[in-house]
């Protein structure tokens, strides 16, 4: 789906949703106060958002697994599976599995550490545990309430802040930004390169890490070539712009809604269109999941990893999860 604009500015349309924005966030509240929320037996580290749509969450998991693989725990992913067929808990075998089935984020997860896709995350998370999984990383579900979480961190891009400021319908939040702040222990702020910071008011207390999304070494490639880029992301300007970052000159920049189904005719009319401008059709890697297989040998990716500028920082965090051993404190200092 694509956010509409009053989600961004505010207006007439998000005053008329108003009530029901109340009635929203107030179911939520209640289900979080009913629910108990159950212990998985090992540390589950969330990683969510308080705005609908793609922030960034899915980088900032595989950056936390990666950050765990080097610490020597044997991190595993969950995740709804938003886009899937399958209810789970089933383990995501990429041989087997397409975005139709699993959804296109747990296909990147499962590329780096075991993965599940579970509606149900308290059964996710026990057949994760059951597999050997020491520490379990949640891509998403900040605000579902029946697994209990022992470290949140929300992921927020800087460029989009909090919309309108306004819970869903009327805005892009999910519940309330107060109550949501104070259920977090760490905030990822993903800088903008696109775009202007949008006005933020953060609360103090939280522990602010500042990050940024990074093209991978290999995409150095597409320097100096001409290129069509297309993308069915949350923010598709972030791609665009990475694209020029890397001295691509792009020829046309074709945005589509997040988690877009590519069908074999669109893609095929985008090869074309980059053949006539002779320039290559590039995409992301989250978006290449989701074209028909036979296309994607006609398309190239740009992959992105997430840097955070103060490793010191997001190594405390999880110092109180899985510490760090004595030898590699000192060789990090």
């Amino acid at each position: 789906m694509r956010a509409p604009a009053f989600w961004l500015h505010g207006g007439p349309a998000a005053w008329l949703l108003a009530p029901l924005a109340w009635l929203y966030d107030a179911a939520g509240r209640v289900r979080r106060g009913l629910s108990q929320p159950q212990r998985a037996g090992v540390p589950v580290i969330c990683i969510g958002n308080l705005v609908a749509g793609g922030t960034g969450k899915t980088p900032t998991a595989l950056a936390i697994g990666a950050l765990l693989q080097a610490r020597g725990a044997r991190p595993h992913f969950l995740s709804r599976g938003y886009g899937g067929r399958l209810r789970g808990p089933v383990q995501v075998d990429p041989r087997q599995h397409g975005a139709d089935a699993v959804g296109d984020e747990p296909l990147l997860l499962a590329s780096q550490a075991p993965t599940w896709v579970a509606r149900d995350r308290v059964a996710g998370a026990a057949a994760a545990v059951a597999a050997g999984a020491e520490v379990i990383v949640m891509d998403d579900g900040y605000q579902n309430p029946h697994l209990a979480k022992d470290l949140s961190l929300l992921v927020l891009d800087q460029a989009y802040g909090l919309g309108n400021g306004r819970v869903h319908p009327a805005g892009p939040l999910r519940e309330a930004a107060q109550r949501g702040f104070a259920r977090a222990q760490g905030l990822i702020l993903l800088l903008a390169e696109d775009a202007p910071p949008a006005p933020l008011k953060l609360p103090s207390k939280l522990p602010l890490l500042r990050a940024r999304l990074l093209p991978t070494r290999e995409a150095q490639r597409l320097a100096g070539r001409r290129v069509l880029a297309f993308a069915g992301i949350g923010r598709p300007t972030r791609f665009f712009a990475t694209l020029l970052g890397l001295g691509a000159q792009l020829v046309a920049a074709r945005a589509f809604p997040d988690h877009h189904r590519f069908r074999p005719d669109e893609v095929m009319a985008l090869v074309e269109e980059a053949q006539a401008a002779q320039a290559v059709p590039v995409t992301t890697a989250k978006d290449m999941v989701r074209l028909p297989t036979e296309a994607r040998v006609m398309v190239e990716t740009v992959d992105v990893r997430l840097a955070f500028e103060d490793e010191a920082a997001i190594a405390a965090l999880l110092d109180r999860l899985w510490p760090r051993s004595p030898d590699r404190r000192q060789a990090d200092a």
